[in-house]
């Protein structure tokens, strides 16, 4: 007697610890429809029923309903079309289908059609029906999950492509100077940041580089920074005159921007290949480091404001280049703003020199130095660096 007391106790518990779903029976057969209800009535399942006569009725009590249970002959839908039909509106809720047509291949063919499952009448007891129901409720959301999942999986690998294709080929054919490129974005799971970097060659003499870096993140900055790129490559292939094309560039920047607060700071270089010398302009950004005749410094070069703030023409430093193997190294501050681990002092531009001037640097190949450089920061700082960093290293000859 006490067993009997405790069972049905155990079993009402289960039931109430169980989500209670909202179940649709399309069922034009009142007996039918009387049956299904008791079969669940009597295996207590937490569920509320409602029931719809004509694929038109059903349509209109869709509204919070997890599962559908169909009956393949109704008045205004028959078989697999019905079956279609019902599909169509049917939302995030599981469709199961409940028939008296005990045929293999018709089950085969819902199933195939998107159906969660396929029930006879009369061969199903309440315990079976209702296990059914909340298994088609279940595979219908890990359907959508895994749905969702690949959705994300393929706007992920479309962005990656994409912003792949944003980062820039230097546009150069001399072979009297090489340059090295080095990028990579502090935003999680991005390949491009508000950082970017551009080479444009103009006739067989002069060649046009730039590194910039947008202030912040995300994405807007991110697209910000393309834009600059793209805005600086059109106004120095345009023929531009140098002093005018930063000018115009922080014009860009201030009808692009979505805030009057973004700024941008940007370090451009002209070079003139057979005379050996350079004219760099700095909006406020860290100075170009040059490696020549065994020494490494930065460049000291007059400093502008940042673009964006103020409209001021950045003025220009002319840099003379002593012999034939040198380089000049361009960089984004988020290489030098990495912690050293010496409290809070970060790595700033002497520490950037040290590392360049030191015996392992010395014995790096020049392709790999910007690599280098950023494993060599992340070691001092304990970790990988937060922000940005861009890197072009124009070097000739020897390049130290």
């Amino acid at each position: 007697m006490t067993e009997r007391s405790v069972a049905p106790r155990a079993r009402t518990t289960s039931a109430v610890a169980q989500e209670r779903l909202r179940v649709l029976l399309v069922e034009d057969d009142e007996g039918d429809a009387f049956l299904v209800r008791e079969l669940l009535t009597e295996a207590e399942a937490p569920f509320d029923l409602a029931v719809a006569t004509t694929l038109r009725e059903a349509k209109t009590k869709m509204r919070g309903v997890q599962c559908i249970l169909l009956d393949l002959g109704l008045p205004d839908a028959e078989g697999i079309d019905g079956l279609r039909k019902l599909l169509a509106v049917a939302g995030s809720a599981a469709v199961c289908v409940l028939t008296g047509r005990s045929d293999e291949h018709l089950g085969v063919a819902a199933v195939a059609e998107g159906a969660q499952d396929y029930l006879v009448k009369g061969q199903v007891d309440g315990v079976l029906l209702t296990r059914s129901l909340r298994y088609a409720v279940e595979r219908k959301r890990a359907d959508e999950n895994a749905q969702r999942l690949r959705e994300v999986e393929l706007r992920q690998a479309e962005s990656a492509r994409l912003e792949r294709g944003l980062l820039p080929q230097p546009l150069m054919s001399t072979e009297a100077v090489q340059v090295h490129t080095f990028y990579r974005s502090g935003r999680a799971m991005g390949l491009l940041g508000g950082d970017f970097f551009d080479v444009v060659q103009i006739g067989d003499d002069r060649l046009h580089v730039i590194v910039g870096d947008v202030c912040g993140h995300g994405v807007d900055e991110a697209a910000l920074g393309v834009e600059l790129r793209v805005a600086w490559r059109a106004l120095v292939l345009a023929g531009v005159p140098e002093d005018q094309v930063l000018g115009s560039l922080e014009q860009v920047l201030m009808s692009e921007r979505r805030a009057r607060e973004v700024f941008a700071t940007v370090a451009s270089v002209v070079l003139d290949i057979p005379g050996n010398r350079a004219t760099v302009r700095l909006a406020g950004h860290p100075p170009p480091v040059l490696l020549s005749g065994g020494r490494v410094q930065p460049v000291d070069a007059r400093p502008g404001i940042v673009l964006g703030v103020r409209p001021k023409p950045a003025p220009p430093t002319e840099l003379e280049l002593a012999g034939d193997d040198w380089s000049l190294l361009m960089y984004t501050d988020g290489l030098i703003e990495g912690h050293t681990g010496v409290g809070a002092e970060r790595l700033d531009v002497n520490g950037l020199c040290s590392l360049l001037d030191g015996p392992v640097a010395r014995g790096v190949p020049l392709p790999a130095l910007p690599a280098w450089l950023v494993g060599q920061a992340e070691q001092a700082n304990g970790g990988p660096l937060a922000d940005d960093v861009a890197m072009l290293l124009i070097s000739r000859g020897g390049g130290r």
